[in-house]
């Protein structure tokens, strides 16, 4: 019968790829009880529970239903016919309230499909999850209560599928029922498997490889063009390398000009210039001229353009020109399959986040190089394709393969934790059957990539001599994070990450990991964690590292020679670093916070989304994010005189109610640096220590925090949330006014290190990639090999006074 009510009628609809359009409308006892009353008296509905029942009989019933309050009953349709039943109903207010903790945001639901006239593929599945599309569009609604039939196995497929978890069996009058929950996180992440499970495996084929590339279509790539041409012209600006000169004044924002080498061509956008020089630019009012006609914008001809300004030598202009087609070819990528709105990402998990990140490097113009990546190593290995793959591992002699590891995690004990009983018995076979002592050997985890493309070649000696056996796959999966060489574990989360060298050219280093500095890492992980262990403030504040406990690092004897920084010395170790889950409550949730600096394809902002739907406003919110993150790293500093690297990759926050309370710390070994010449280093940890001058110690705090990180995040509060920058520098000037007020012992260090200076030294980061793609800084001696060009004003300067009396007077009332 076909189904004539006009659309208008719908509550919801919801278009499907291939398919059509479901539509939900309530039910029409006029026109649909004859047709429900054949569906729940036919067989394949036993489980509906009314195969006996007459006609009259279903019109009570369904009556009596609908009279409830909170109680609705719908009908489905799809090409003009009636598909399927569904009812909805308030949990608190049914009896299945009885069974569990209900909370008021429950709903649980029935659903009933038509008797099948054809097979369609899917058919089941899009009616299915097109009623938990209704559900979770409403927004009173946060969780979806059911309890099917334990018998009715179909059910359970569907269930399972959505993301339902099963919590218990109960006996009802009627039934023996399953309760099981779902909320909009377990639904996102469900979606987020099956889309990843339909992503191409095996390119081989034409039609696969052209599936893959799907992003690479004109309105995307023009899109992503011009965002980068935005960003490089603010970056670049904000660096000195490139001078926009004004041309008109505007209300809000004005209009400049910016002209190439090649005097004809130049470009013309509206920009707004804010703290610390960071030049907003409206992506829509970018145009380029060619003797005075337009011309689309294209970020290869840009580089070109500009090239001489830019400085970057010839041999090395076709290598910084992959980089920016390997960054615009993943920017693609992820406008083309962006799933979640930033209001949308605030629902969703720790993972989920992670792999929706649209960069984690907010300076670099160049940030996604990824130089040796073919497109089906991209498919499967790119943080933002999110495809789990399993990891390689080889069994090391121990004449050239050292393992380190705190004492909690030495070699058996991990290896069991991490690979299980069954597989060392597997790997151990496999090196018995070769006649080769197992206890001879130690077992090293390897990235696919890293495998076929460098240690099969570039260490066949060490293969053919039986130095290195290929043991094959462990059982768990994994996936990239942002720091793409960062194995997360999908499979057990609770288990380590796994970090391994991946000796692709990203952001101007081959990302290998050195043995040698394996040796001491989880040495250096014992000293920090013993340093800190007792500190009262960092406690009360909550402040964890992820320990890098364990590494193994294989030599290969034959590139020693080349030096012990050289690249190919640095392609086959490993470390394994704590999981964050097993530094939180079940009530609280993980997220990069480079995700503070997300914004969606349609400019919604991440970090106003987590802002709004959290109890708090905008300032102390502000406030307890600063705490949270700032503090700790004012405490290290002042202190204990060493710094982290604390940019937006390498801290996890940790939220309750959408706002932060803790951060975790990451890469506490490769990336902290020790000033105080008083600490007693152990010898396997003095490599941290760096002697500088004090200007370039508080240049750690001023780069690495205010300009690359802080820049950004005000920018976005002012134009988001119409927030303004003072405010929030007003608030990070009162988070060091209230470390500074707590210390008065550390008073001379304040002053020595003083963070309210009125300017300090401009860190170019764009620069050092110009000067050198492949190898931005001199290992052996970072800091000095900085690009310091001008010098940037700064933003709490003005507040050096004006909270700092209030604040003393309040630690003194306390």
């Amino acid at each position: 019968m076909k189904d004539t009510l006009n659309i208008s009628n719908a509550v919801y609809s919801r278009s499907i790829d291939n398919f059509g359009t479901i539509y939900l409308r309530h039910l029409d006892f006029e026109r649909d009880l004859k047709i429900i009353h054949d569906w729940v008296t036919r067989p394949y509905a036993s489980y509906w529970g009314m195969q006996n029942k007459s006609l009259e009989d279903v019109q009570t019933e369904y009556a009596k239903l609908v009279s409830i309050k909170n109680y609705d009953v719908f009908i489905g349709t799809w090409n003009d016919e009636p598909i399927f039943l569904m009812e909805k109903y308030k949990a608190s207010n049914d009896r299945i309230s009885q069974y569990y903790d209900v909370e008021d945001s429950d709903y649980g639901m029935h659903i009933l499909v038509a008797p099948p006239k054809h097979k369609i593929s899917g058919f089941t599945w899009n009616v299915f999850s097109t009623v938990i599309e209704y559900f979770f569009s409403q927004p009173y609604i946060n969780r979806i209560v059911v309890e099917p039939d334990t018998a009715n196995k179909k059910i359970h497929v569907l269930n399972k599928k959505a993301g339902f978890s099963y919590h218990k069996e109960i006996e009802l009058p009627e039934k023996r029922a399953a309760l099981a929950f779902c909320d909009r996180k377990q639904f996102n992440e469900a979606k987020r498997y099956l889309r990843t499970k339909l992503l191409p495996t095996n390119l081989n084929t034409n039609t696969d490889t052209q599936s893959a590339m799907t992003h690479l279509n004109p309105q995307i790539w023009k899109k992503a063009n011009i965002a980068l041409v935005c960003k490089a012209i603010g970056e670049f600006a904000h660096e000195l390398i490139l001078v926009p000169k004004k041309i008109n004044r505007g209300e809000h924002f004005n209009a400049y000009r910016l002209v190439a080498d090649i005097p004809e061509i130049y470009y013309e956008f509206n920009a707004k210039i804010r703290s610390l020089d960071h030049w907003d630019i409206q992506e829509g009012s970018i145009t380029k001229y060619n003797n005075g006609k337009s011309k689309k914008i294209d970020a290869f001809e840009f580089i070109v353009e500009f090239r001489n300004t830019l400085k970057i030598s010839e041999h090395l202009l076709p290598n910084y020109l992959e980089e920016i087609s390997s960054t615009l070819f993943s920017a693609a990528y992820k406008l083309e399959n962006q799933e979640f709105s930033s209001k949308e990402l605030v629902k969703c998990s720790f993972q989920l986040i992670e792999h929706a990140m649209t960069e984690g490097h907010p300076c670099f113009v160049a940030n996604n190089g990824r130089i040796g990546f073919t497109g089906e190593d991209y498919m499967k290995y790119a943080p933002e394709t999110n495809q789990p793959f399993k990891l390689i591992w080889l069994a090391g002699h121990k004449s050239k393969t050292t393992y380190t590891a705190t004492k909690k995690y030495e070699y058996k004990s991990l290896m069991h934790k991490e690979l299980g009983v069954s597989t060392i018995a597997r790997f151990n076979s496999k090196l018995e059957a070769k006649g080769l002592d197992f206890e001879s050997y130690i077992f090293i985890p390897v990235h696919p990539w890293q495998w076929n493309n460098k240690i099969l070649q570039i260490f066949s000696a060490d293969i053919a001599d039986q130095n290195l056996v290929f043991l094959g796959e462990s059982e768990d999966k994994y996936t990239a994070q942002q720091s793409i060489r960062t194995l997360y574990n999908v499979s057990n989360p609770k288990k380590m990450y796994t970090k391994t060298a991946l000796s692709i050219l990203n952001m101007g280093f081959m990302r290998g990991l050195s043995p040698y500095y394996m040796k001491s890492t989880p040495h250096i992980t014992d000293w920090i964690t013993k340093l800190l262990a007792n500190d009262n403030y960092l406690i009360e504040n909550g402040f964890c590292m992820l320990g890098e406990v364990a590494t193994v690092g294989f030599q290969n004897t034959y590139y020693e020679v080349l030096g012990k920084t050289n690249a190919h010395n640095k392609m086959l170790s490993a470390l394994w670093r704590e999981s964050p889950h097993c530094k939180v409550t079940n009530s609280q949730q993980l997220m990069t916070m480079a995700a503070l600096l997300h914004t969606d394809k349609n400019e919604g902002s991440l970090l106003v989304a987590f802002i709004n739907s959290s109890p708090f406003n905008t300032t102390m919110w502000l406030q307890k994010y600063l705490d949270a993150y700032l503090s700790p790293l004012l405490h290290c500093f002042y202190a204990y005189g060493f710094v982290f690297m604390p940019h937006g990759e390498n801290i996890i926050m940790v939220l309750e109610n959408n706002t932060p309370v803790k951060i975790l710390m990451k890469d506490i070994t490769e990336e902290v640096i020790v000033f105080n010449p008083e600490l007693d280093l152990p010898a396997k940890v003095k490599r941290l220590y760096t002697e500088t001058s004090d200007r370039m110690k508080t240049l750690t705090i001023f780069t690495d925090v205010f300009d690359c990180f802080f820049r950004f995040m005000s920018s976005i509060l002012e134009k988001n949330l119409d927030y303004s920058e003072d405010l929030f520098w007003e608030q990070v000037a009162k988070c060091i006014h209230t470390y500074q007020a707590r210390y008065p012992q550390l008073q001379s260090s304040f002053e020595r290190y003083d963070l309210f200076v009125s300017e300090f030294d401009r860190c170019c980061l764009n620069r050092l990639q110009l000067k050198n793609t492949k190898q931005m800084l001199d290992l052996t001696d970072p800091i000095e090999s900085l690009e310091l060009v001008g010098t940037l004003k700064n933003p709490i300067a003005k507040f050096r006074n004006k909270l700092s009396n209030n604040v003393e007077k309040e630690f003194q009332k306390l």
